[in-house]
Order: C-alpha cells, then structure tokens, then sequence
C-alpha cells in the first residue's frame, strides 16, 4: 500500500502552486483593463482583450490572489473574470472615484490582490500603494501589470499577446 501511496502523493504535490508570498506581506497586483473600443461609456473587452484576459492568470500563477477589486464597469469585470474563475474568487466592486478608499482597503488584505483599473485611475493606485507611479496612460495602453511589493519594489510585467 505505501508503494502505491508514495507516487501518488508525490504526484499531487508536483501540482500545486508554489505561492510566493507565503509570509503574508502586502502583495499588490494593478493592471488597467484590456482592449477596448475607444469612444464608449461601458463597452465590453474587444475579442483580443478577451484573449489576453485570459493569459493574466498565467502571470499570476505563483502567487494566488486573495482578493480581486474592479470598477463597475464591462471591461473590468471581463479583464478579471479568468483570475476570479482560476481561484474561485467573486470580485469586489470599488468606486474608481474613490482612489484613497480603495487603497486603504486593500492595505488591510488579505493579499495578494489584483486592482482592475483606467487609464486615468491606475497610476495614483500604484502610487499610493507605494509603488512607482507609472507614467500617463492613453486609449492604446494596454496589457500592462504593476507588481507592488511591500518595500515598494514595481514591477512592469506584460500581458502576453
């Protein structure tokens, strides 16, 4: 019986995510939502959105998020529907117009979190979490994911296209 047990226990430990942030600091993840069509109010991701929405969980593979924050709006909740779908998570809605409210919750945690913002909100969200604020971001500006460690070390990682 243990010659059977041993491989399948080894087998299933192979499969789990290595967390890395397993001593629990502040991990923050921020990212302006994917490809949309310039011009409307709350249009849904187009269909390459779609797609790299669905490569952001791949980025965030070794750190499961434990909470996942987005606006009211389509392309939000779109950008970040693969995440929550990947860890059985129910994002949690935020006012974009409250960036300080925002910020002080998710510095409570738990972490890591994941912000699906704008163009207009992301760089004071990334900056008030003590990151590197990134620089203005236009219509075209997407694919973009802040990593914010709580030394306030900011990572610019990349949605694969």
């Amino acid at each position: 019986m243990r010659f059977i047990l041993l491989p399948l226990l080894l087998a299933l430990t192979a499969c789990v995510t290595v967390d890395d942030n397993a001593g629990g600091e502040p991990l923050y993840y921020v990212m302006r939502h994917l490809n949309t069509p310039e011009g409307q109010r709350d249009p849904d991701l187009l269909p390459e959105g779609t797609a790299a929405a669905a490569r952001v969980p791949e980025l965030m593979a070794r750190q499961r998020p434990a909470a996942i924050y987005v606006s009211d709006f389509k392309r939000t909740r779109q950008t970040a529907a693969a995440v929550a779908a990947r860890w059985g998570l129910t994002p949690i809605v935020y006012n974009p117009a409250d960036t300080p409210g925002l910020v002080a919750r998710v510095r409570a945690g738990p972490w890591p979190v994941l912000i699906v913002g704008h163009s207009n909100t992301v760089p004071d969200i990334v900056e008030q979490l003590g990151g590197s604020r990134p620089a203005p971001l236009s219509h075209p500006d997407f694919g973009d994911l802040w990593r914010i460690e709580a030394n306030g070390t900011t990572v610019r990682l990349r949605v694969p296209s």
